[in-house]
């Protein structure tokens, strides 16, 4: 229901827009079951097969129809039998639902949403499973990146990192502009990496993995919303500018909505803003054929940032049947979710572990999400049982590998009065901790992992995301009104799901076939990880940036990063841990599953 100021009830002939989702054939128990028992014994359904074994039955769609239509609603069919679109009146979706339409007053909007929950007819209970619409409070999620500038416009790194974490650079350094950085809290701390290469991050994690393991023959999904224009000819520059190879004829792909919509950013604190998830694509496909150069990668495209066109990608996904893993780097803030949208997703989750396919998720860069919700919690859908939540790392690449790597949860200070002080105290951070919405997995109980209010812990595994120390990686961006290509580093969650997609990509070439769910066999078998202490990395970073993103006219702006700090919830520790679940994927995870 939405919050707010009730402003009266909805005119009975105002109109409504409803989704009335249908149960699979046998129930959610029965798709739960066969999800499992697929992931398991790697027997899984083609798409078709789904369809013919799940879908609901002709006589359930037509019961549904006859009740919704006697309601005085009309109806239209999902090809697929997964929904029924319903349209009327706001009288007939109050006899048929049981509930009171009223007007609200919702963060400064007009919205429209019943005074209490719905309820079918018992006739209908075990053939319906949510319904949503009758509240019209909309629902978007947030990419995971964390940029230092604004992702419309242009940014560029300064020359004052390293190629190396620790390296250091003798013609740029202590300082361009002779400025003197004091020590930090008694020791000297190494400037921030420029960004890892995929040639970096694949020394760093697949060192010791199978000769011919690249991915070859597999196919990795990427959901976003929209599509940047220029993404296939950036990740190509990018590759051959780094050392990497750039894709083959046909090995990238996109998969796009017949339109996108609320595209403009500025009309409403409601809308997507489309040229803000050109970076998370770019960084999403780089990423990933960084890991597997030889995998395919397709895109599917949201039509727009709203869970409703994001799940629609789902639904394509599990129809085409073509890709193998999927990764998403996005989410809401915090795991309260309308009992609608958690259905729908777990649905099309469960439809993908029958047919072989693992979602994965960016976990999220708010930390626990105290500071913007008042309470620590966890964000969905990386908090779903049924996928796969990547948190971040802070972690320091050298030639030898990773030789030092901790929880990302960051602290910025800056120079004042000669000393370093604390301007952010918590600015950003890996996502974790415990749901206060999805119940604990037995696979998680049977691990082991006390959740000390029952609920699903995060995350499952980490990967590299802090900003920091973080990818390189190249883009289009407006310069000052002219597009042009640059580099930046970059950092986020969003960072972290993606490596660890391309990473899986080598583990389903070895097995030769898809995985389906991923946390039963994590959980129960975690030597592929690197369990992550804190040993081995400084006390934080410097960075150096340009004061206008652009370039050294404006002067430099000096800042350290701090690592592992800044969070009363989150804590590194041995074994599963609330900052990095089981740690970061290294040669093990590649082993073939049996």
């Amino acid at each position: 229901m939405a919050h707010g100021k009730n402003l009266g009830p909805t005119a009975s002939n105002a109109p409504v827009s409803a989704r009335v989702y249908l149960a699979p054939n046998g129930g959610l128990d029965a798709l739960k079951a066969a999800a499992t028992a697929a992931s398991n014994s790697h027997q899984y359904l083609t798409p078709a097969q789904y369809h013919a074994q799940f879908d609901p039955s002709a006589a359930t769609v037509s019961a549904v129809a006859s009740w919704l239509n006697a309601a005085g609603l009309s109806i239209s069919e999902d090809a697929n039998h997964r929904y029924l679109d319903v349209t009327g009146s706001v009288g007939a979706a109050n006899k048929a639902f049981g509930v009171t339409l009223s007007n609200f007053s919702h963060d400064g909007l007009s919205v429209q949403a019943p005074t209490g929950p719905a309820s079918l007819p018992a006739s209908m209970s075990a053939s319906v499973i949510a319904v949503s619409g009758l509240d019209t409070t909309i629902s978007i999620v947030e990419p995971r990146t964390q940029k230092p500038a604004p992702p419309s416009d242009g940014y560029r790194n300064s020359a004052v990192c390293s190629h190396w974490y620790g390296d250091a650079n003798p013609t740029t350094l202590p300082t361009p502009d002779g400025t003197v950085l004091p020590q930090f809290k008694g020791a000297t701390l190494p400037y921030s990496p420029c960004g890892y290469t995929g040639p970096q991050l694949r020394n760093a994690y697949e060192a010791g993995a199978a000769a011919g393991l690249s991915g070859r023959g597999v196919t990795v999904a990427i959901t976003d919303a929209y599509a940047s224009p220029t993404v296939e000819a950036d990740a190509n520059r990018y590759a051959i500018d780094t050392g990497d190879q750039p894709f083959a004829p046909g090995q990238f792909s996109q998969n796009l909505p017949h339109a996108f919509t609320q595209v403009n950013s500025n009309k409403s604190p409601k809308q997507c803003g489309a040229n803000g998830w050109y970076g998370e694509e770019t960084l999403d496909v780089e990423a990933v054929h960084a890991m597997a150069p030889a995998a395919n990668i397709r895109y599917y495209a949201g039509a727009s940032c709203q869970d409703a066109d994001l799940l629609d990608t789902f639904s394509r996904i599990n129809d085409e049947g073509v890709a193998t893993i999927v990764t998403n780097s996005w989410g809401g803030v915090g795991d309260v979710v309308k009992p609608a949208l958690l259905q729908a997703y777990e649905a099309a989750f469960l439809q993908g572990g029958v047919e072989g396919i693992s979602y994965v998720f960016s976990t999220g860069d708010a930390g626990d999400e105290a500071p913007a919700v008042g309470s620590p919690q966890t964000d969905y859908p990386a908090s779903d049982p049924y996928v796969t939540g990547v948190g971040g790392t802070s972690t320091a690449i050298t030639p030898a590998g990773i030789v030092g790597e901790t929880g990302w949860q960051t602290t910025k200070y800056t120079v004042k009065n000669g000393a370093w002080t604390a301007v952010a105290p918590f600015q950003y951070g890996g996502g974790g901790g415990y749901s206060s919405n999805i119940a604990e997995p037995d696979y998680q109980i049977a691990a082991g992992i006390h959740s000390p209010n029952g609920g699903r812990a995060l995350p499952d595994v980490s990967m590299d995301a802090d900003p920091t120390t973080g990818m390189l990686i190249g883009q289009t961006q407006n310069f000052t009104g002219t597009a042009a290509y640059d580099t930046f580093r970059i950092g986020g969650t969003s960072l972290a799901s993606p490596v660890f997609a391309g990473m899986t990509a080598l583990k389903i070439q070895a097995s030769g076939h898809g995985l389906g769910l991923l946390n039963p066999g994590i959980y129960a078998n975690h030597t592929g990880f690197h369990d992550v202490t804190g040993a081995g990395i400084d006390a934080g970073a410097i960075r150096v940036d340009f004061a206008n993103g652009l370039d050294a006219t404006g002067g430099y702006l000096y800042s350290v990063r701090s690592f592992n700090t800044a969070n009363a919830t989150l804590k590194v520790g041995t074994g599963w841990d609330s900052e990095t679940g089981w740690g970061s994927a290294r040669a093990g995870w590649r082993v073939a599953a049996p």
